[in-house]
């Protein structure tokens, strides 16, 4: 089997900012084109990333506190899994929604794990392919 190399699978669509856009403007740039991550350029050059993780520590340390609950922004028509789904069939539904966090649940709906795109790429890295019969 071929190895797949990165230029075959990723995207070249980048979004990308200068070290001095305000932070409202970058959380809108992400909003409004449905991305995780901002490519920061200066004079061309690669400078830096900011994710939608990086708003995280953001929101935790500015002041005044915001005192908004969850609830405001939480997604609640929530895709799901169980345990016993191929990994393949979560992927799959993982890309069809654009997502990188699937809650696993049991029977009765209750949460018992989360599979992650991290998760997914963690496999990956260590899987081995089968040597020719």
């Amino acid at each position: 089997m071929d190895d797949i190399f990165v230029g075959r699978l990723m995207s070249d669509d980048l979004h990308t900012v200068s070290p001095n856009t305000l932070v409202e403007d970058a959380a809108t740039e992400l909003l409004e084109n449905d991305i995780g991550s901002l490519v920061v350029v200066e004079d061309g050059e690669l400078a830096g990333i900011l994710t939608t993780t990086d708003f995280v520590e953001i929101v935790s340390e500015s002041k005044p506190k915001a005192r908004t609950t969850v609830s405001r922004y939480m997604t609640e028509d929530v895709v799901t899994t169980t345990a016993g789904t191929p990994i393949r069939d979560a992927a799959d539904v993982m890309l069809e929604h654009g997502i990188h966090h699937l809650p696993v649940v049991d029977g009765d709906g209750g949460a018992i794990g989360m599979l992650t795109t991290t998760d997914l790429a963690g496999y990956l890295s260590h899987v081995q392919t089968p040597s020719p019969a």
